[in-house]
């Protein structure tokens, strides 16, 4: 591995930039991925900060189920991301459809658009949760990148 790959990967384990996407949810994870950011549970103390345009996240944190309406705009969004880019589904939602499972505009969870990287389960997701599975997401790419050396 190059030196300078080695610095980007270093770089986007110690600072992940997140963007956050809504798909189709109540709010209520929403709610609590805003409180995840904020200084009560500090996300940013693990280096991540909250950024407004794919083209600079590393992860996607979405929550709700996917919309017929909203899929395209999902997939435009996750290929706009630079690899390697993981998404974590929030709340039971994002997860499986929860109670919108098998509503005509719903396709379900997350994954029946894109692959995803973590599933946080709860209606709604607890912030600390939030940060706990960003935090695992973060040591299995690390874990990941020292087994390819």
């Amino acid at each position: 591995m190059k030196i300078v790959d080695r610095i980007v990967n270093w770089a986007r384990l110690k600072s992940p930039w997140v963007i956050h996407f809504n798909t189709g949810a109540c709010n209520a994870c929403d709610i609590e991925i805003v409180a995840s950011i904020t200084p009560t549970y500090d996300l940013e103390r693990f280096g991540s900060l909250l950024k407004g345009t794919p083209r600079h996240a590393d992860v996607l944190l979405c929550s709700g189920p996917v919309t017929r309406q909203l899929k395209d705009r999902l997939v435009r969004i996750y290929e706009q991301m630079p690899e390697p880019k993981f998404v974590v589904a929030v709340g039971t939602c994002a997860c499986s459809g929860g109670v919108f499972n098998g509503c005509y505009s719903m396709l379900s969870g997350i994954d029946e658009a894109i692959p995803v990287s973590m599933y946080i389960p709860g209606c709604p997701a607890s912030p600390d949760a939030i940060i706990d599975g960003v935090v695992k997401l973060l040591k299995e790419y690390e874990k990941s990148l020292k087994d390819k050396k």
